[in-house]
C-alpha cells in the first residue's frame, strides 16, 4: 500500500510563506502524477496544484503566481512552496498520487492520499 506523509504546515501571518512536503513510500514515485488539494472548514475539497511525470504544472486560479509545485524523484518527495499567503488559504492540505492525471485539477480523486497538514493564516 502506498503511503503519503505530509509535513510543513503551520501558522503564519498574511503575506508569509510556507513550504509543504509530501514523502511517498515505495519505488514508483517517478511514475506517479502528483498533486495537492485542500479543504477548509465547511467548504468542499479544492484542487490546488498538480504535476505530471514530465514536470508539467497546473494551478488553481486562486493560487497561480503565489504557489509552486515541484517534485524530487530522488527523494520520493513532492513540494508546495506557498508565498504571499492569504487568510483564504487557511485549510488542511493533502497530497495525492495516481498513475493518471485527473481532469479539471480534481486531485482529490487520485487513488492515493495522505492524511493532511494544517495551514493557518492569521494575523
Amino acid at each position: 500500500q502506498v503511503q503519503l506523509v505530509e509535513s510543513g504546515g503551520g501558522s503564519v501571518q498574511p503575506g508569509g510563506s510556507l513550504r509543504l512536503s509530501c514523502t511517498v513510500s515505495g519505488d514508483l514515485f517517478s511514475t506517479y502524477c502528483m498533486g495537492w488539494f485542500r479543504q477548509a472548514p465547511g467548504k468542499e475539497r479544492e484542487g490546488v496544484a498538480a504535476i505530471d511525470r514530465d514536470d508539467a504544472h497546473t494551478y488553481a486560479r486562486s493560487v497561480k503566481g503565489r504557489f509552486t509545485i515541484s517534485r524530487d524523484n530522488a527523494k520520493n518527495t513532492l513540494y508546495l512552496q506557498m508565498n504571499n499567503l492569504k487568510a483564504e488559504d487557511t485549510a488542511m492540505y493533502y497530497c495525492a498520487a495516481d498513475y493518471a492525471m485527473p481532469s479539471g485539477l480534481r486531485v482529490h480523486h487520485m487513488d492515493y492520499r495522505g492524511k493532511g497538514t494544517l495551514v493557518t493564516i492569521s494575523s
